[in-house]
């Protein structure tokens, strides 16, 4: 009897904490002030009339653009607080393929390219997520993130039913969709749109192209939304039969709209890419945008609303008129710096959004919350420090650092990066490649239109991006040794004795930064260096080029040790280098 008793009494202890959890639960998701009823999430994001409608409430789309693999890890918090800050209710992102696959049956989604962690936080902060997984995706990537072993076929044809490049993009999107499948709305995740290809109106080669990347999306479970992003003059040719033409514009023109509304006249207007700057290329101005506010009633994403960084070598460049290589801030103008820093622009989006918000006329917002009368409080900025500068006191040539890498290899012509039998002959992707030959006499040397990179002719020739052959008095030079540095984390690493004779270029510089306490973010500067690569602790923070306009670097605090932190500087071309070191500012705008 006392046995039953007890029980008795521990079933009601049980039942009273279901209770209190279900009141909770009832609490959080159905009872709360300013969340409204709880969606069915059975129909999702339509496009059927005018008007989006999620879940059968009209909605628009105020949406930002912050790529996660431009950010680091250890920041996509304080950067998606700061987006819901400004009354943005949809992240939009790239995914890019190079970074994902650098090798064939080679996949990275870990670490900063865990794109699942990454939508996960977006659902956490309350905001809903459009993805944008190519295969191509532009982005001012190198090769618009396409891999770049894909170069390996010589008969290849990118963006195109080409069975390489299909069988490519289906294993790639293997790995990638089974992902991405429950983080849908209807799964009860935030993704509310899947964006299919991008701007293939400005490349369309291919009629039935848009169609397969479209069917392999849904068959392989991807059920929500589909929509295209075009320029205003290439909308026709650029969309596919069941996605939604969503239109690209630097400024709302009503001339523009109209394009798009003449072509899907029943459907909502979307701007997709409302470019709230541009990006900067070598030796140019950099790009300010003047803030403008919306004045018209349609949905929008602000491309970008933080830009972040472009690490290491993954930024790409124009090649029409000509080759001009893009810098590594894709800072963009940005209502948030690359920093994360608040600017003008983000006061002004924040203050119109606010105002938008509170007017129920003129917006209908469904958030996950349903949306409050106000903005949430505006996140503390990171703390910026400058450090005392870092003295690079050892010194490699580049001529001894050829010992440390995956070679050499010899060939009678000039063999592109993309195809050297290095990296499990998946080819180089980023970094240098030498090129060495013998020349027994002078002359006019020559390259027509075979370098796609940068070349420096020293004593011996060295080249990057070279695609065929290198005239001398207009005769191919020939008998290569070719070397490979891809400049790797496990490249730089070999670099174990340095030696302090004479400085030769090009050459490595190594040194020290010390950073007490907890590291802050700061930025590097190189007065008296002229072009080259910096690495902080094996991390290759990207290109610096005296001729502007970019003059530092960023370095988050995150990719800082606490003490002692490995400094290498690559110098490709010397200058005017007086002391060898660098300096580290608190803060340093384009």
């Amino acid at each position: 009897m006392v046995v039953l008793r007890i029980r008795n009494v521990h079933k009601r202890k049980y039942a009273l904490i279901c209770l209190c959890i279900a009141g909770f639960i009832m609490y959080r998701y159905l009872g709360m002030p300013g969340r409204g009823r709880r969606m069915s999430r059975k129909v999702g994001l339509c496009a059927n009339t005018s008007q989006f409608t999620l879940e059968g409430e009209p909605f628009r789309i105020i949406g930002g653009s912050i790529h996660y693999f431009r950010v680091p890890r250890a920041y996509w918090r304080d950067r998606l607080m700061k987006m819901k800050a400004c009354g943005i209710n949809t992240l939009t992102t790239y995914v890019p393929w190079n970074l994902h696959q650098p090798e064939r049956g080679v996949f990275n989604f870990q670490t900063q390219l865990d794109l699942e962690a990454y939508i996960s936080l977006a659902a956490e902060m309350e905001l809903w997520v459009i993805l944008r997984p190519g295969p191509y995706i532009s982005s001012e990537l190198d090769l618009g993130g396409l891999p770049s072993w894909l170069l390996q076929d010589s008969s290849m044809r990118l963006r195109t039913t080409y069975p390489g490049f299909i069988q490519a993009v289906n294993t790639f999107f293997d790995k990638l969709i089974p992902k991405l499948v429950p983080l849908q709305f209807k799964k009860g995740g935030p993704i509310i749109a899947v964006q299919v290809e991008n701007e293939y109106g400005s490349f369309g080669k291919d009629q039935s192209y848009m169609l397969f990347i479209k069917e392999a999306l849904q068959s392989r479970g991807i059920s929500e939304l589909l929509l295209t992003s075009d320029k205003h003059n290439t909308l026709k040719s650029g969309g596919v039969d069941g996605a939604l033409r969503t239109v690209k514009l630097q400024k709302l023109n009503q001339r523009n709209i109209q394009e798009l509304t003449a072509i899907q006249p029943n459907n909502p207007t979307m701007v997709m890419d409302y470019w709230t700057g541009w990006y900067d290329i070598w030796g140019e101005l950099h790009h300010v945008l003047p803030p403008e506010v919306l004045r018209r009633g349609m949905s929008v994403n602000l491309y970008m609303f933080h830009g972040g960084s472009s690490f290491g070598f993954m930024s790409g460049a124009l090649a029409d008129p000509s080759y001009r290589a893009l810098v590594p801030s894709y800072d963009y103008d940005a209502p948030l710096s690359e920093s994360g820093e608040y600017t003008s622009k983000y006061h002004l989006l924040r203050d119109l959004l606010s105002r938008y918000k509170n007017s129920k006329k003129n917006m209908r917002y469904v958030a996950h919350s349903g949306g409050s009368d106000s903005l949430p409080d505006m996140p503390v900025l990171h703390y910026r420090e400058a450090y005392e500068p870092a003295i690079m006191y050892q010194h490699l040539s580049l001529w001894d650092a050829l010992s440390f890498t995956e070679g050499p290899f010899k060939s009678a012509k000039p063999v592109n990066m993309e195809n050297l039998p290095v990296n499990n002959r998946n080819g180089q992707s980023y970094g240098y490649t030498l090129y060495e030959t013998i020349i027994t006499r002078g002359g006019l040397l020559q390259s027509g239109d075979n370098v796609r990179d940068r070349a420096l002719p020293i004593s011996i020739c060295v080249f990057a991006g070279l695609v065929g052959d290198i005239l001398l008095n207009n005769i191919p030079l020939r008998d290569f040794t070719i070397y490979s540095l891809d400049m790797k984390p496990s490249f730089i690493d070999r670099f174990v004795d340095f030696i302090k004779s004479n400085t030769l270029f090009p050459g490595f510089f190594m040194g020290r930064l010390f950073a007490y306490g907890y590291p802050s973010d700061t930025f590097v500067k190189l007065p008296g260096w002229e072009k080259g690569v910096v690495f902080i602790n094996g991390f290759n923070l990207g290109r610096y080029w005296s001729i502007g306009p970019q003059q530092t670097l960023y370095l988050p605090g995150p990719f800082l040790n606490s003490g002692i932190n490995q400094v290498y500087v690559i110098v490709v071309v010397p200058h005017r280098l007086q002391c060898v070191l660098f300096s580290l500012f608190p803060y340093f705008r384009i």
